[in-house]
C-alpha cells in the first residue's frame, strides 16, 4: 500500500506535531518524519509526505527521502494539493490519501482512493506504535526529556472511536478505505 500525506495539514491537526512546528516549521517536519519512519519500520508500507512550498522555497519541486520515506515540497506557486491530486490521479496503484482537507479527499474518492482524516490516521498509527511487540518506541517520559517525537501514545477510548465512527460509515462510499484501516491497523 502506498499512503499519500498532506504533511503539514497532518501536522497542524496534532497537539503533538504543532508543538515542534512552534520551535520552526523544519522541527515540525522531523517530528513528523521521524514518527512516520518507526510506523514504516513496523508496517512496511511506502510513505510519501508531500508539503507546501509555495509561499516561499524553491521555484521547482524537489523530491527527498529521508528514513525511507519520500518527502515531495511544492515548487513555488504549486500547493501541495495539486501535488497529492496528480498522484491520485496518474497512479493505478492503491493508495491512502492522509488529509483533512476535503478538497483533496473529495478527489481522491471520486477516483476511487481510499482516504482518511489526520487526526484518525494519527491515532492508528499511535495505536500500532503502541503494542508491545513494537521495540522501536521509547517512555513517553524520556521523549520529553530528549525533545523527540518517539512514543506518541493514545488513549484507548479515543482510538476506538475513531475505529467504531470508521465502522459505522456508509459502506457504499467507505469500502475502500475500511479494507485499508484494517491494513494499517493489523
Amino acid at each position: 500500500m502506498h499512503i499519500i500525506i498532506d504533511g503539514y495539514n497532518l501536522i497542524r491537526q496534532s497537539i503533538k506535531f504543532r508543538r515542534f512546528e512552534r520551535q520552526s516549521l523544519e522541527a515540525g517536519r522531523r517530528a513528523l518524519i521521524e514518527w512516520l519512519s518507526q510506523y514504516r519500520r513496523l508496517k512496511h508500507h511506502r510513505i510519501t509526505v508531500v508539503f507546501d512550498g509555495w509561499a516561499g522555497g524553491s521555484p521547482h519541486q524537489e523530491r527527498d527521502y529521508l528514513s525511507g520515506i519520500e518527502l515531495i515540497y511544492s515548487g513555488l506557486g504549486v500547493k501541495a494539493d495539486e501535488i497529492i491530486k496528480e498522484i491520485a490521479a496518474s497512479t493505478d496503484e492503491e493508495i491512502l490519501v492522509i488529509s483533512s482537507d476535503r478538497e483533496i479527499t473529495s478527489f481522491a474518492r471520486r477516483r476511487g482512493q481510499a482516504t482518511l482524516a489526520s487526526p484518525e490516521f494519527e491515532m492508528i498509527v499511535n495505536k500500532s506504535l503502541m503494542k508491545p511487540d513494537f521495540k522501536g518506541i521509547q517512555d513517553e517520559e524520556d521523549d520529553e526529556e530528549k525533545n523527540t517525537p518517539s512514543g506518541f501514545a493514545v488513549e484507548n477510548s479515543r482510538y476506538s472511536w475513531a475505529k467504531e465512527r470508521n465502522e459505522k460509515k456508509d459502506d457504499s462510499n467507505d469500502d475502500d478505505s475500511s479494507s485499508f484501516l484494517r491494513m494499517i491497523m493489523d
